[in-house]
């Protein structure tokens, strides 16, 4: 695979993930948000621990070092080359795909029984979309590392701005997301020169009260 070894494997583990969490989900029953809630916080956790125990066992402090800096993201090893190239084939794609298939979410989120009511399996339209999201940010954390709360809290600032519709929710989310993502590299460039601070960090300071907003 060479130098898309990365990404495929990136890939292979999220959806590994998704599919943990749909499994655990439906282990009692029919599959709810909330259950993929609680499932995804249970199953981040677990993989949580591996990977410090990992980072634990390393022999190499640099190697460590360099492990935390990753996970709590950075654009400062972006260049236009394998990993750029499919994390922007990845976005556009499933911009597309989530935008094409805005009236699935918007019956998915007024309830599973209006969803069958319209002729929608809730199953079906969730592995579908957990395939697509894993393939998004397989490619995305790849190339940048985990950089949190984006997902977390840009929708919901897209929804106040363009209402509850996903056919508007989706690109504004897609532009808004992009827009704090490039202020937050900007910052963590900035705040302690010349050293540069992960950009988790500036995005977690950002989004943790944002989400009692």
């Amino acid at each position: 695979m060479g130098e898309y070894a990365q990404s495929v494997l990136a890939f292979v583990g999220a959806l590994g993930a998704a599919l943990a969490v749909f499994m655990i989900a439906r282990a009692h029953g029919r599959v709810t948000s909330l259950r993929l809630l609680l499932s995804g916080v249970a199953v981040g956790y677990a993989l949580s621990a591996v990977t410090s125990l990992l980072i634990f066992s390393s022999d190499s402090a640099e190697g460590s070092r360099s492990v935390m800096f990753w996970m709590l993201g950075s654009l400062s090893l972006g260049q236009w080359n394998a990993f750029l190239a499919i994390a922007l084939g990845a976005a556009l794609l499933g911009t597309l795909v989530l935008a094409a298939g805005a009236p699935v979410l918007d019956a998915l989120a007024a309830g599973d029984s209006t969803a069958h009511s319209l002729g929608i399996s809730p199953d079906r339209a969730r592995i579908a979309l957990l395939v697509v999201v894993s393939l998004c940010t397989a490619a995305a954390v790849a190339g940048a590392g985990a950089i949190g709360f984006v997902g977390l809290v840009v929708p919901h600032f897209a929804r106040r701005l363009v209402g509850a519709r996903h056919r508007m929710v989706i690109p504004a989310s897609a532009l808004l997301g992009a827009s704090l993502l490039i202020w937050a590299d900007v910052l963590a460039r900035m705040v302690m020169v010349p050293r540069e601070l992960p950009i988790g960090v500036i995005t977690a300071v950002v989004g943790a009260p944002s989400c009692w907003s």
